[in-house]
């Protein structure tokens, strides 16, 4: 057999090289998995997992498989068959809607307008008119019975919403007022600039992730459907929030995690990771909202559905909550601890099941640092206006931390970073001791191994 030296080039421009006869020798190191030189490649990738021996298959199905069943079960028990209907009250977004837009605007002086009453009529301490032009706008009903009906809209000076000509808006429509008030305005139609935000979005998607992108946007469909057509309505027909929350859940982290990641061992052991850590969430969320004695009802979108459904169960709303606002995060902590502990042993196929948890869990600490942060900023962004409680309340930060309108918000984010927290340490011990435990994955490294070193010595 034959060892030869690399070819050099000479100033002719020819190549040389010298091969002899010396025997070469196989060493018991494991194969290199970078080539060197123009060769170069990375040896990270995220293509398909490896195949697992048909017994890990077995064991992973017997846990997975009665899971799933039990998941179909829930969604044919608990299925709502549609919203319940309901009186419609005209308070906030229970109203009934129409579209309009408007067709003409002509600035007043607020006085002439009939905006403010006169000096003479106004009440002691009351609030002075705001200086500045008044706009009175006419808009007219584009949708309904009444279509082509126009009437007016006084907007004040200070008014935070201001109208242009042809601009497309929403309207409330009262059937039992008196003619002249059945219609005012009470949204700004949005749905183009809407529309084209998420055609950005969904062409972002595709383009940077192509066919792994289509399948993450029927996943989000999917999810949304599951959400709007089971989740929702079978919370408002008196089902128990908690238990539907944790069956549309998992039809959605099922659906989700298979469809983008794979039917294949290593999305099966996210799958098993993310079910442990919204157990977690779940227990731990009950205890704190009951010690807390936190009752849910904390905004006037939450006692506007308890009035018209008064069988919800408010609390329960608020844990199902925490655990489907948790979901997302969990799904991209443990996929990604899962898909490192499995690229470690393909690296070093020799690595025992420590070793891939050790070097696993330093990829795991980064992640945690970066994902709680952005789950509290998540939370923090949504409760904005709460936030602000802490600067201008004079009861002094304490007290309104502990108040039930900020608490809620403090214990559904800390109780979601808890389990988001303890998702990397049992994702990467599950991900490290199946991997290990296969047999075919052992045997597939040491045949690497070997015909590696043939192709060297040949």
């Amino acid at each position: 057999m034959q060892r030869c030296h690399h070819a050099s080039a000479s100033p002719a421009g020819r190549t040389s090289g010298a091969c002899d006869d010396a025997p070469v020798t196989s060493t018991s190191h494991p194969p290199h998995r970078h080539s060197h030189g123009h060769a170069h490649s990375h040896s990270h990738s995220h293509g398909p997992a490896t195949p697992v021996s048909a017994h890990l298959r077995k064991v992973i199905a017997a846990l997975l498989v009665p899971f799933a069943a039990a998941v179909v079960a829930g969604l044919i028990i608990l299925w709502p068959g549609g919203v319940p209907p309901h009186p419609h009250t005209g308070l906030g977004l229970d109203q009934q809607t129409e579209s309009g837009r408007v067709v003409k605007i002509e600035e007043l002086d607020c006085p002439k307008s009939g905006a403010q009453p006169p000096p003479s009529q106004q009440q002691q301490g009351a609030p002075q008119p705001t200086k500045g032009k008044c706009e009175k706008a006419e808009i007219e009903v584009t949708s309904g019975k009444d279509k082509g009906h126009t009437f007016t809209e006084m907007v004040q000076p200070d008014a935070s919403r201001r109208y242009d000509v042809g601009q497309e808006v929403v309207l409330a429509y009262a059937p039992k007022a008196p003619e002249a008030l059945r219609y005012s305005v009470t949204d700004v139609n949005r749905t183009l600039p809407m529309a084209i935000l998420a055609g950005i979005f969904a062409l972002s998607v595709v383009v940077v992730g192509r066919l792994r992108g289509v399948f993450a946007l029927v996943a989000l469909v999917i999810s949304f459907g599951v959400l709007t057509m089971f989740i929702l309505p079978a919370i408002l027909q008196g089902s128990d929030p908690l238990l539907v929350a944790v069956v549309g859940g998992s039809a959605i982290m099922l659906i989700a995690l298979y469809m983008c990641h794979g039917l294949n061992a290593r999305t099966s052991v996210a799958v098993l990771g993310t079910l442990t850590s919204l157990l977690v969430i779940g227990l731990l969320g009950s205890f704190f909202i009951d010690w807390a004695h936190l009752t849910g009802n904390t905004d006037d979108q939450t006692g506007l559905v308890h009035g018209l459904y008064p069988e919800i169960e408010i609390r329960g709303l608020l844990l199902a909550g925490i655990i489907i606002g948790s979901l997302g995060v969990l799904d991209d902590v443990t996929v990604t601890q899962t898909s490192a502990v499995w690229e470690l042993k393909e690296a070093d196929p020799t690595a025992n099941w420590r070793k891939l948890y050790g070097s696993a869990m330093r990829i795991g600490r980064d992640h945690i640092a970066s994902v709680v942060n952005t789950l509290v900023l998540a939370y923090a962004g949504a409760s904005l206006p709460l936030l602000l409680l802490f600067s201008i309340a004079d009861s002094g930060v304490s007290t309104v931390a502990t108040s039930e309108i900020v608490a809620a918000e403090i214990v559904r984010t800390l109780v979601g970073s808890i389990g988001l927290v303890a998702s990397v340490p049992v994702t990467t011990v599950l991900a490290a001791l199946v991997v290990s435990a296969d047999r075919q994955t052992a045997t597939t490294g040491r045949g690497r191994a070997r015909g590696g070193r043939r192709r060297r010595a040949k």
